[in-house]
């Protein structure tokens, strides 16, 4: 093995050695030469200046119109939600007279009531016994057991009577109910001319003077005959006012006086019997002048003319000689009435003459 490796001639040793060292000698002073040169460039870049140019954006100020700049609408205060239309109510179902459940009762009821619009007061009291005998307690009997002694004058008996009705309530006596407290607040009547339609007792509230005028109140029950059958567009109720001053004249109303009439409840078929009449009427209030002149004005009376196709049926008047001041009253109450101090053409009812 040791014959295989070739072996160099001893004399060669020496320069290939010494080329060796030349050569990595050479290599060595080259890289630092290289190193050297690029320490002095990069030495030489350093010293060098440097110009670096920038550009800075420059901003104006433009001026906007208001008109152009957007604003924020202003806060408002949150609207209520829009109201909801409300249905209209119907309108109220009259209440109805309670029938008579006794055909025997019913029939005596209709013979007192004529009996009594007629003026036989004592025959309508035994017909309406005989019915309560019969129907015990029945409304329709006692409503007019208190209608007759109310006409009959004997106002405690009738009060019995309407209380009685006014304890059974809407449930029990129906339209009599109201009827019954009407009685009980305002009165009774009085009794009235025959006829198909008859006046009743004129009730009369005077308002205290506030200094606007003195205001008066009334109520004209009418009344019906059983069997009758009513064209309430035929019914007319005439109302003349009457006045007296302070120096003792009754004079009629003034031209600056007012009123007005209506029917309390609708529907004016007198299906009940009965319907009544409010009059509102206002004596003007006076100036001084005037009244120094002519006297100072109040309410005296009136006369209540209750007609039926233009036919007369029944007048009243109050206070009663009023009735005397007027000129000529009619004898029978179905003849049409002469003029009464009726307006004339002019409208102005004629002075009557002073007491």
């Amino acid at each position: 093995m040791e014959n295989d490796v070739p072996h160099l001639p001893p004399a060669m040793h020496g320069p290939v050695f010494a080329i060796s060292c030349w050569l990595l000698a050479l290599m060595a002073f080259s890289q630092l030469l290289v190193a050297g040169m690029a320490l002095a460039t990069r030495f030489e870049e350093s010293q060098v200046v440097r110009t670096v140019i920038k550009e800075v954006p420059k901003y104006l100020a433009v001026r906007v119109p208001d008109a152009v700049i957007s604003r924020p609408p202003p806060l408002q205060s949150p609207q209520p939600p829009p109201p909801v239309a409300s249905l209209p109510l119907p309108p109220p179902t009259p209440l109805a007279t309670p029938e008579v459940a006794d055909p025997r009762s019913d029939r005596l009821i209709k013979e007192a009531r004529q009996a009594r619009v007629g003026g036989d007061m004592m025959r309508a009291i035994v017909k309406l016994e005989e019915a309560n005998g019969q129907s015990p307690n029945d409304p329709s009997v006692l409503y007019e057991l208190g209608l007759t002694h109310e006409q009959l004058g004997v106002n405690d008996t009738a009060a019995a009577y309407y209380e009685k009705v006014f304890q059974m309530g809407v449930s029990g006596a129906g339209s009599l109910y109201g009827l019954a407290a009407n009685k009980l607040r305002e009165g009774f009547e009085e009794p009235s001319a025959l006829g198909k339609l008859s006046l009743g007792r004129v009730l009369t509230f005077k308002e205290p003077d506030t200094g606007d005028g003195e205001r008066v109140t009334l109520t004209i029950p009418t009344q019906k005959a059983p069997g009758e059958e009513i064209d309430g567009l035929k019914v007319s109720v005439e109302i003349l006012f009457f006045n007296r001053t302070s120096k003792g004249e009754i004079i009629p109303l003034d031209s600056q006086d007012s009123h007005h009439e209506e029917w309390l409840k609708p529907p004016y078929d007198w299906a009940d019997g009965e319907e009544d009449l409010r009059a509102i009427y206002t004596v003007a209030a006076q100036d001084q002048q005037n009244e120094h002149l002519f006297g100072h004005r109040s309410y005296y009376g009136q006369v209540v003319i209750l007609k039926y196709n233009e036919q007369v049926l029944d007048v009243q008047a109050w206070p009663r000689d009023l009735a005397a001041r007027i000129n000529s009253p009619a004898a029978n109450p179905n003849d049409p009435l002469p003029p009464l101090g009726l307006p004339d053409d002019s409208g102005v009812l004629p002075a009557l003459p002073t007491p």
